[in-house]
């Protein structure tokens, strides 16, 4: 028991992730508050799921052209006053908007402006802080490690998040969830400077679109394991991760409906993210990870199928979980190999396009899916995003034997796995759980 905690743990020895992981704890149950109220506020006013579509579309599509300028600056500048900067910027767009709920004036248009707001400090906040991951952590061989803890923690929060944000907004409305939000900042910004961090100064060649371009030849050339596990993690993103904007609809149609249902709906996929994240995290080594990736899609895309016709609160449950394992899965996953395999003084540009790829896809999906569900039902436009995971996840296993061939070199170089091995040897060790 005491070896697997150490294993499960490890990251947490070293103090500045320690801190990294208590202050983003606290302040990511927040956010998860806020990202119901959000939605069942829309939903309330409006009872429209393309109002539901727009709005995340709103609070998610900047991060998809601000992230690649961003990375670059994120290789270039002081990483930890720009995620001190980012959480300040946060903290006051919860703030506004707990003031503007409060006092019953908060509409619709104001609600898109807050909420392309808080994703232009996304689009900056996400890919630093997946940087910034390796400067808290002194032994790289822990970085996995903390990655799946950054997982856990934001799934614990997703657990504990939306089922308090349920029985608050039952009891006393949705800007009460502003309001905690806005406050539990202050625990990451006091972490944050807390902080003993060693500077590291890259020297970039070039000019800021020199350096742009380097970033996209480096993850999007034909020799790159990066860009098929950025185009699997897209496809997750743009067709599977709707199901989140489009859960109110499914709640409100369960017995009882209402942001109780909402709450615990969205809480069964936290805890299905949480275990995913823990199991990771549980890993002594990052082979064999590559293989998790289309079956982690897989298992989301049946659930989703599954899920988009269950009238039962006890089958929607344990489905919720399902597709919360296999979303997260498939993102902890993802990360982790790139994180693992790529250059530190490409790091920043590299996470930027991850975040294109989760973060800025999702809007494009919530659209589609919004508009699409307006039409044909939110049942049938989840059994159409579910199929699809299906397919890319098919594709995707085909492409492992290459994708094998092309970590190899570096996790050789890395030390991850001996020179000295055989072909079929090296080949073992990166498909061994």
């Amino acid at each position: 028991m005491q070896t697997m905690k150490r294993i499960l743990l490890r990251a947490l020895r070293h103090r500045n992730y320690r801190l990294f992981f208590i202050g983003q704890g606290i302040s990511l149950i927040g956010t998860w508050m806020t990202r119901v109220a959000m939605s069942w506020l829309v939903y309330r006013l409006t009872h429209s799921a393309v109002l539901l579509g727009v709005v995340s579309f709103a609070g998610q599509i900047p991060a998809f052209f601000i992230a690649p300028l961003a990375g670059v600056y994120i290789d270039r500048l002081n990483l930890h006053k720009i995620l001190i900067a980012t959480q300040i910027l946060a903290m006051l767009q919860s703030l506004l908007l707990a003031v503007l709920a409060l006092t019953g004036t908060i509409t619709i248009p104001q609600i898109l402006l807050l909420s392309i707001l808080q994703g232009l400090i996304n689009g900056v906040d996400m890919p630093a802080r997946q940087s910034f991951m390796i400067h808290m952590v002194e032994d790289s061989a822990d970085l996995s490690n903390a990655i799946a803890l950054n997982s856990s923690i934001v799934n614990g929060a997703r657990l504990l998040g939306p089922s308090i944000a349920g029985l608050l907004i039952a009891v006393s409305g949705e800007g009460v969830c502003f309001l905690v939000d806005g406050v539990s900042y202050l625990a990451v910004i006091y972490c944050l400077y807390a902080m003993t961090v060693r500077k590291v100064d890259f020297k970039p060649v070039g000019n800021v679109l020199q350096s742009l371009r380097e970033g996209v030849e480096y993850a999007f050339g034909a020799d790159s394991p990066i860009r098929s596990i950025l185009l699997l993690l897209a496809i997750v993103s743009f067709m599977g991760l709707p199901y989140m904007m489009l859960m109110p609809i499914f709640a409100d149609r369960l017995a009882g409906g209402g942001p109780q249902i909402l709450g615990f709906l969205m809480g069964a996929a936290g805890l299905g993210a949480l275990a995913a994240g823990l199991s990771l995290a549980a890993r002594k080594h990052v082979r064999g990870l590559v293989r998790w990736m289309p079956l982690s899609t897989a298992i989301l895309g049946v659930s989703l199928i599954v899920f988009a016709f269950s009238h039962s609160l006890w089958l929607s449950l344990p489905l919720t979980v399902v597709a919360g394992y296999g979303m997260m899965m498939e993102m902890a996953v993802s990360n982790t190999i790139l994180q693992t395999i790529v250059d530190d003084n490409k790091r920043g540009r590299v996470m930027s396009f991850y975040t294109m790829s989760f973060v800025g896809m999702a809007p494009l999906g919530s659209l589609w899916a919004g508009f699409l569900a307006q039409k044909i039902g939110a049942d049938h436009t989840l059994m159409i995003g579910g199929t699809a995971c299906l397919t890319g996840a098919l594709f995707f296993s085909l492409e492992i034997p290459r994708l094998r061939e092309l970590i190899r070199p570096i996790y050789i170089r890395k030390g991850i796995i001996q020179k000295t091995l055989s072909g079929v040897q090296a080949a073992a060790a990166l498909s061994e759980d």
